[in-house]
């Protein structure tokens, strides 16, 4: 694709104020004006003493570590973390520990960052340097949060590593250099992990009035680089790095009004977070980014925000309440409910900005009970094992539990997310999830008419997951391409033009979609627009039956105006279980059946990691496949 063609593509999608806002924006980079409106120097100010704050602070959460009201019970597993992470070691991803030697050496590629460079003038994309994440990760202090808890858990005082901690970053991170200000969505997460770290050690002696100067002036520096910058996020991003900036503005106002301009950025932080939160947030409560894990994101900083407004006795425009709300419905719909996890679908960078419990970084249970809590003050499962410490952080009393387990289930059989694309069915001992719909928003990745499917807790036809988003093409390709999927190529191409690192061209703009049930069955249909780069007017149809009662599905597939010089091929990306229990049987439009060809594929669970597996593909030189499935133990 020739550069007119792809400038008219972004403006088609994005628009023209995103298109001129980017062209600004980047002559601005590269003339060094961003350098002139980020200095690296700033005079220190002097603010409200320790003391006034300990006995005049706005309400948080909780208010020193003997405030939190929940049974002291130290787990094993968090004992584990707690000593790994004391040793040196960072968990990167909720997943795979790593030594890290400081703040700016890449743990996998050794390369280190300039610190003295301005945050404008470094790269976060370098195939040499590798993902600039795994820098950013530590930087985040999302460790913190396993140590407050060890420290509640255990009576143990660890208040003066995790001083140490901090101010080791402001030494050796000066204002507006190195990678750690490239982006203000992990300067945003580092100022909410320091705050919740300096409310559990408020009392403590390892917080003095010289470190709380210190920290406080690191703080107020950092949320102005967030403001002279947050149209980068609201006009040129417009995910979750806007809700989490947002965020931060409105609670640096809100939790500390000693601020010069602790005031304005209340008042404007606040209106923008609404408005980011209702434009992000679709009415039926499905979300923009097209990604199970980062709605977790943008609800877990709406979780924030409506507590923290809720416990300063201020309120959030209704409409809020509402997204809330509809996105808590949304992602228990898509739920598992036996295991608390949710299809592997759409991008997923292992964000978990404030683990507040044991549990798997998998598993959505304790958010989303937390979240009914918060916004109903009802538990929404009946058994909430494992939910309630994550309550508890945020305020909740939960140490009796009489208190705490009348669960209201919210119902989740047959679910249409006509706004989103998503359709679900849920019976005893299956999920079926089908998404189908059309592009307003950025697509993250090619993977319409994607079928998950669950039986008894396990993800038997699964979405292989991100695994990397700075590696090699071909990678990049089959994580985020429709090779990835449980849906139909035809050849080698995508349904959609894969461009530079996270941009799709050609949008699907076509996608309708049904879902009827009666005694017997539950059908889903859906049709798209897809492959515009191999011909014109080419349409994929897929129709889902399942039978109720019954671990039988039957999937037609049909390509509309399919040159007959490509192969039609639909993929599936088994678990191992998977492999062994499902019986397949498919038939071209002749009524022929068709072999299943094995092919080398990979899965990835967590960010950063994934296995080798075996994909199934069933290939036909005709435009219709109908494959039946069936679970056989």
């Amino acid at each position: 694709m020739n550069k007119l063609v792809q400038i008219y593509q972004v403006w088609k999608n994005m628009g023209t104020r995103y298109l001129l806002f980017r062209t600004k924006y980047e002559v601005r980079r590269r003339t060094g004006k961003l350098q002139k409106q980020f200095p690296i120097a700033a005079e220190p100010i002097t603010f409200t003493s320790l003391d006034d704050w300990r006995t005049t602070s706005t309400a948080f959460f909780f208010e020193g570590r003997d405030s939190v009201m929940l049974p002291r019970e130290l787990s094993p597993a968090l004992k584990k973390r707690a000593e790994r992470i004391l040793g040196g070691e960072v968990l990167f991803f909720s997943h795979s520990w790593k030594k890290v030697k400081d703040w700016h050496t890449h743990p996998v590629s050794g390369y280190e960052y300039d610190a003295t460079l301005h945050w404008s003038q470094i790269e976060d994309i370098d195939p040499i340097v590798g993902d600039i994440k795994y820098v950013w990760e530590k930087a985040r202090f999302t460790f913190l949060l396993d140590i407050v808890r060890y420290d509640y858990h255990s009576g143990e005082n660890h208040g003066e590593w995790v001083m140490e901690q901090i101010l080791s970053w402001i030494d050796n991170n000066h204002l507006n250099q190195g990678p750690h200000y490239r982006c203000s969505q992990e300067i945003s997460l580092r100022i909410l992990n320091w705050t919740f770290a300096l409310h559990f050690y408020k009392y403590s002696t390892c917080l003095t009035e010289e470190r709380w100067q210190r920290i406080h002036n690191a703080i107020y520096r950092q949320l102005e680089h967030v403001f002279d910058n947050i149209e980068f996020s609201r006009i040129a991003v417009r995910n979750n790095h806007a809700i989490s900036e947002c965020l931060a503005l409105y609670l640096g106002g809100l939790l500390f009004p000693f601020y010069p301009t602790a005031k304005k950025w209340k008042i404007l932080g606040k209106r923008w977070l609404q408005e980011e939160i209702v434009y992000q947030v679709y009415p039926d409560g499905t979300y923009l980014q097209f990604s199970m894990n980062y709605h977790r994101v943008a609800l877990q900083l709406m979780s924030w925000a409506i507590r923290l407004t809720e416990l300063n006795k201020e309120t959030l425009d209704e409409m809020v309440y509402g997204r809330a709300r509809k996105s808590m419905h949304f992602l228990y719909a898509c739920q598992d409910a036996s295991s608390g996890q949710l299809p592997n679908y759409g991008n997923n960078d292992g964000a978990w900005f404030f683990p507040l419990s044991d549990t798997d970084f998998r598993d959505y249970r304790p958010l989303l009970n937390t979240m009914s809590l918060i916004l109903d003050k009802k538990n929404l499962y009946t058994d909430v094992t494992g939910c309630l410490e994550d309550a508890a952080w945020y305020g909740f009393d939960v140490r009796r539990r009489e208190r705490t387990t009348s669960g209201a289930v919210l119902p989740a059989s047959t679910e249409v997310f006509k706004r989103g694309g998503y359709y679900v069915h849920k019976d005893q001992d299956s999920l079926t999830f089908l998404r189908c719909g059309a592009y307003k928003d950025r697509p993250a990745q090619a993977d319409n008419l994607h079928l998950d499917l669950w039986i008894k807790g396990e993800n038997v036809l699964r979405d292989t997951g991100s695994y990397l988003y700075n590696t090699d093409e071909a990678t990049i390709r089959y994580f985020a391409g429709t090779q990835g999927h449980n849906t139909v190529m035809l050849g080698h191409y995508d349904q959609m033009l894969k461009g530079p690192r996270f941009i799709w061209w050609y949008w699907t703009k076509l996608a309708v979609a049904s879902m009827k049930e009666d005694d017997e069955k539950v059908i889903l249909t859906g049709t798209i627009s897809a492959f515009p780069q191999a011909g014109q007017q080419i349409q994929h149809r897929r129709k889902i039956t399942k039978w109720k009662n019954q671990l039988v599905w039957e999937i037609e597939d049909e390509l509309i105006n399919k040159p007959f010089a490509l192969p039609m091929i639909q993929r599936w990306h088994p678990s191992e279980m998977g492999h062994r229990s499902l019986v397949w049987q498919v038939t071209d439009q002749d009524g022929h059946t068709v072999q299943a060809e094995k092919e080398e594929g990979w899965y990835s669970s967590y960010y950063g990691s994934r296995e080798q597996t075996k994909d199934i593909a069933f290939l036909t030189n005709g435009s219709k496949l109908v494959t039946r499935i069936e679970w056989k133990e």
